[in-house]
């Protein structure tokens, strides 16, 4: 049997699977750091069904990574000001972890940032998540560290990496 990986445009269909995704991974990725009640409300923020609908309707593009047709990540990018786009959201199932589909998406979202003449694309990560390796591997620099309030009571600790593309 082969081991077939997709990457294709998602729409307000597969709400649901990007729902069930996070849901699954947000708590393998920063359950050790990010306490239960902040995961939830992060969860419900960004991820609710009215949330991800609106998210689609302000023109963030989403992309479903699916090995053998079964979804085992997403991403979300977004054409941003100053003619930027930034990287939203990269989430790959914790079962699915180092078969690519993790490059995929993040190549697929580089060429959506390329495509609509960006010259760079930026993201937010937790300073503490594994994932900054990643991005630096694949040529992301610490742009700057930030603490955002996300209200709630909540704030996340976030290192901007960005990704320049030479002109």
């Amino acid at each position: 049997m082969s081991n077939t990986l997709h990457i294709r445009a998602a729409d307000v269909n597969d709400i649901a699977t990007i729902r069930e995704i996070a849901t699954i991974t947000w708590p393998v990725a920063y359950g050790s750091y990010i306490s239960k009640a902040q995961l939830d409300y992060m969860l419900d923020m960004m991820y609710s069904s009215t949330s991800l609908q609106d998210q689609m309707n302000k023109g963030h593009q989403f992309y479903i990574a699916e090995q053998n047709f079964k979804p085992i990540g997403f991403a979300s990018v977004s054409k941003e000001a100053n003619n930027t786009c930034k990287l939203n959201k990269l989430y790959v199932l914790p079962t699915a972890q180092k078969t690519g589909a993790g490059k995929s998406l993040l190549f697929k979202t580089i060429d959506y940032a390329t495509s609509h003449s960006a010259n760079c694309l930026y993201l937010q990560v937790n300073k503490q998540n594994n994932a900054q390796h990643f991005y630096s591997k694949h040529g992301f620099r610490v742009s700057e560290a930030a603490v955002l309030d996300i209200g709630g009571g909540f704030v996340m600790d976030d290192y901007i990496m960005e990704l320049v593309f030479k002109n």
